[in-house]
């Protein structure tokens, strides 16, 4: 299946707890690489959403940023009672120590690390709907891929009947067209009275035939369009880089075709598949 690169998702789930909301932003790139922005109590999850992301993404800079709103009243604090006994131990030591150390402020104590705690229930129930909602956030987003990949799929077939369609009419006029250069080289020479050998003029004609004969190229443009039509047909996974391959394949052979263009009509002909070729790399750059 062809796929892009480039898509959004966004995700909006409701709790008791609260809601939730997940954005997925996803741009080609040659490799796959990931970006989480996410709450700190949400942090131990993101091996877990690393892992979900690779098997459902194969290349793309995707950022994923995760916002958690939980309601007034959902809000579950408690003093963690271990750390509390610890933190009031070493004040009574300080007081041992140190004549007329200020009065504590129970502020003071409720701002150091650990004394308050979330429900444990509460931050499990949370990571597990972040996960579920991430789901759907991917699903989202493969859909999005593979929906804008399926548009990229018919530009580039389209372009690529049209590489078909001028390579096709090169090859009906080669032959004419190595008839009528033969046909002038010979011309030229009875126009000049020049007197040559049979056997020496019509090597030298062969030879220049085969310098502006194009068959090998034009068969090499052919096999690269079979093969990218295949390509995109297939069931492979990421096909980007090999379409991009196909691309530099395909401009080379254009690029010889009009090196050995002998007339204004091969020449126009290279500079259309040129710029065809040129159309389709753009685009294969967003295919994963």
């Amino acid at each position: 299946m062809t796929a892009s690169m480039t898509a959004f998702a966004r995700v909006e789930t409701s709790h008791e707890w609260g809601s939730l909301v997940w954005e997925i932003r996803s741009v080609n790139h040659r490799y796959l690489e990931p970006h989480f922005r996410l709450p700190e109590t949400l942090r131990e999850i993101e091996s877990r959403l690393r892992e979900m992301l690779r098997r459902n993404l194969n290349r793309g800079k995707v950022e994923c940023s995760l916002r958690i709103m939980p309601l007034d009243n959902a809000q579950s604090l408690s003093l963690n009672t271990a750390v509390l006994a610890d933190l009031n131990t070493a004040l009574e030591q300080i007081k041992q120590h140190i004549d007329r150390v200020a009065k504590t402020s129970p502020l003071d104590v409720l701002r150091w690390p650990g004394v308050l705690k979330q429900d444990e229930t509460d931050i499990k129930e949370i990571q597990l709907n972040a996960l579920q909602a991430f789901e759907q956030a991917l699903d989202q987003i493969r859909e999005t891929r593979a929906r804008e990949g399926a548009e990229l799929k018919q530009f580039i077939l389209q372009r690529i009947d049209s590489v078909e369609e001028e390579a096709g009419k090169v090859r009906q006029q080669m032959p004419t067209l190595l008839q009528a250069q033969r046909d002038k080289i010979i011309q030229r020479l009875e126009d000049a009275r020049v007197e040559t050998d049979p056997n020496r003029l019509e090597q030298e004609l062969v030879f220049l035939a085969q310098k502006a004969d194009v068959d090998e190229e034009l068969d090499r443009l052919t096999t690269h369009v079979t093969e990218v039509r295949r390509v995109l047909n297939s069931d492979s996974g990421a096909i980007g880089r090999r379409l991009d391959f196909l691309m530099q394949e395909l401009n080379r052979e254009a690029n010889t075709l009009s090196s050995k263009a002998i007339d204004a009509g091969t020449t126009q002909s290279a500079v259309n598949l040129k710029v065809l070729i040129e159309q389709m790399r753009e685009q294969v750059q967003n295919i994963e």
